[in-house]
């Protein structure tokens, strides 16, 4: 099963935009949590009609400023310097399901609920057959100790082999994908979207409009 995951990728950048209205001259704040500016720069033929502003935020990166892109540290699950609706709109992909467990994830949705009137965030399926962190199939469905003891022998996507146990075990939990119902609770105000593949749902989106 091939993924085009820039096909996909344009797909969910016409969906945020929906949430921006007609372009106008007024410059819109948007806050990307754990981003890139290269993620927009692959996609600016789309954006190029509205004038954005990006901050987008993530782990150990130092400050800096280029153009429309603010780049920040800060960490997902908390951001304090950032008073309540700070942004027009909060920008999230494929982030929640890495910044650890259940506490963890609901910190983050706290905080994308906050940040912004609007929001949209996107999330793996974890009822998509293929894994895509480690492109194998039925992959997390496994229990950790197993999925632990395949990627310490074996490489998986990107990942491994690690040869040690400690190793493969902290990175099969850096990894928790969430279900429908789980996005639901996190995001209770948000629309969610299935986002399909050959029928079968592939990610998770939540949408709350302004």
């Amino acid at each position: 099963m091939r993924v085009d995951g820039n096909q996909f990728r344009r797909k969910r950048m016409k969906l945020f935009l929906s949430l921006l209205g007609q372009p106008s001259s007024k410059t819109i704040r948007i806050l990307d949590v754990g981003g890139t500016a290269s993620y927009w720069r692959a996609t600016e033929d789309l954006w190029k009609p509205w004038s954005l502003h990006f901050t987008i935020v993530n782990l150990d990166v130092a400050p800096s400023d280029d153009g429309p892109y603010a780049i920040r540290p800060g960490n997902a699950c908390s951001m304090p310097e950032y008073a309540d609706n700070a942004f027009d709109i909060v920008h999230s992909n494929s982030v929640i399901e890495h910044v650890g467990h259940w506490p963890q994830m609901s910190d983050m949705a706290r905080e994308v609920r906050r940040l912004a009137p609007a929001y949209y965030l996107q999330t793996p399926n974890f009822w998509f057959p293929v894994e895509p962190h480690y492109r194998a199939v039925a992959f997390h469905w496994l229990p950790e100790s197993t999925r632990a003891a395949l990627l310490r022998d074996h490489k998986l996507g990107f990942r491994g082999p690690t040869r040690n146990y400690d190793t493969a075990m902290r990175d099969i939990q850096t990894v928790n994908l969430l279900t429908a119902t789980q996005m639901r609770e996190l995001f209770p105000d948000a629309e969610l979207r299935r986002e399909r593949f050959f029928g079968f749902a592939k990610s998770l989106i939540a949408l709350r409009g302004a």
